[in-house]
């Protein structure tokens, strides 16, 4: 079963910038430079598929082979062979939209956007989030889709290609990232993407696909080269015997009679001591919090209410772990990171002001450091930080009252 999309040209929309490293030290991902979502039911990010033939857009949200549309949910499809979504992948959105792909009976071509606005001699990352809709053990769900991605120049010279192989089915709904680098050529800055079913539809192949992002890499900044100081040895210390001088006696002393009147002694009270001693705090830092740099990553100024954080595995998941303290306070303890949210609710007001959350790396998972994207929700206003920590550095979010 098969999807059809054709995306007309899309320019470049900077979202966000943060520090993120992913794959190695001589790559450190910044700057989401595109991401196609394809909208919410009140926002659309709509297509237009018309140049690709073998598929139809349909508005049910349980297309048939060779037809595709873009759903906010499916239920009960086929029998309840697929998988019950209640939404897309896209977090914190609102009946945000995915595309529903029931492939053709054919291979080929189900999706072609044209990039604008990537620079020329540039490294990227390309992302994209599927998930196999067939149950396990249902009747004729046994075709797996496999999925290539080419990215080409204009004239369609080639510039890199990737391939997804068999996307597996789950023993629940559970949505996948597939990624990889790539680098634009030095004359090009508009790239076309295709993305091509290797599987033929029939008997399964029916997908869900969400959040095709473009992410820039940024060479480190090098370390600084530290000189060592000589060291300077100073001369030895010659001391010397003082010579003493002669002791000259004095002259005899004469006896004198001196009168001497005696006053009687007054018992003096004693004074109460005026100084108070300050107390003493005897409550100190929790150990990860006072033993690790706690460096700042962002700091958000927000009208009076009610906040929603939440906190996901950027990338991979890979075994991330974290702790998260609240203005120095344990509020989540060894939390494991994945594509469902930590989720953390704060009230902002006169009365509470200022808010400090610090993420503590508990391990590095299997692919260091450990790496999260927090999305704060405040009256309809999205802030979406990228977050990175290590066991010598924690990361700080401070959230203050406008």
């Amino acid at each position: 079963m098969k999807t059809a999309i054709f995306i007309p040209t899309i320019f470049l929309l900077v979202l966000f910038s943060c520090a993120n490293k992913v794959y190695a030290q001589d790559c450190i991902l910044k700057d989401t430079i595109l991401r196609v979502d394809f909208g919410t039911a009140a926002a659309i990010q709509d297509f237009n598929l018309n140049r690709l033939s073998g598929y139809k857009r349909i508005t049910d949200d349980c297309p048939n082979d060779g037809m595709y549309t873009f759903a906010t949910s499916t239920a009960r499809c086929y029998s309840d062979h697929w998988y019950t979504l209640d939404e897309d992948h896209t977090p914190g959105d609102n009946n945000g939209r995915m595309l529903i792909c029931n492939a053709s009976p054919s291979t080929g071509l189900f999706f072609y956007a044209t990039l604008a606005g990537l620079k020329p001699n540039t490294k990227y990352e390309i992302s994209m989030w599927l998930l196999n809709l067939c149950k396990i053990n249902n009747d004729c769900t046994s075709t797996l889709p496999d999925i290539t991605i080419r990215l080409e120049k204009p004239d369609q010279g080639l510039i890199a290609e990737f391939r997804t192989g068999s996307i597996a089915q789950t023993t629940v709904a559970a949505w996948k990232r597939y990624f990889s680098l790539f680098s634009t050529p030095p004359d090009v800055n508009l790239v076309n993407v295709k993305f091509i079913n290797n599987a033929p539809g029939g008997c399964g192949n029916d997908f869900a696909m969400d959040d095709i992002t473009f992410r820039q890499c940024y060479q480190p900044e090098p370390l600084p080269v530290v000189k060592k100081q000589p060291v300077r040895i100073p001369p030895p210390v010659v001391v010397k015997n003082p010579v003493k001088e002669p002791v000259k006696e004095s002259p005899a002393l004469k006896k004198r009679h001196v009168a001497v009147t005696v006053i009687p002694s007054k018992n003096i009270p004693a004074q109460t001591n005026q100084v108070k001693a300050a107390p003493v705090n005897k409550v100190g830092l929790p150990d990860p919090i006072r033993t690790r740099e706690n460096l700042l990553i962002k700091k958000l100024d927000v009208a009076a209410g009610e906040l929603t954080i939440q906190l996901y595995d950027n990338g991979t998941i890979d075994g991330d772990t974290v702790s998260i303290y609240h203005n120095n306070e344990l509020i989540v303890s060894r939390a494991g990171l994945s594509e469902k949210p930590i989720t953390i609710k704060l009230t902002v007001d006169g009365a509470d002001p200022h808010h400090e959350l610090i993420m503590v790396a508990e391990n590095l998972g299997s692919i260091p450091p450990n790496t999260s994207l927090m999305v704060v929700t405040s009256k309809g206003k999205r802030e979406e930080v990228f977050i990175s920590s290590t066991k010598q550095q924690n990361a700080k979010l401070v959230i203050d009252l406008n």
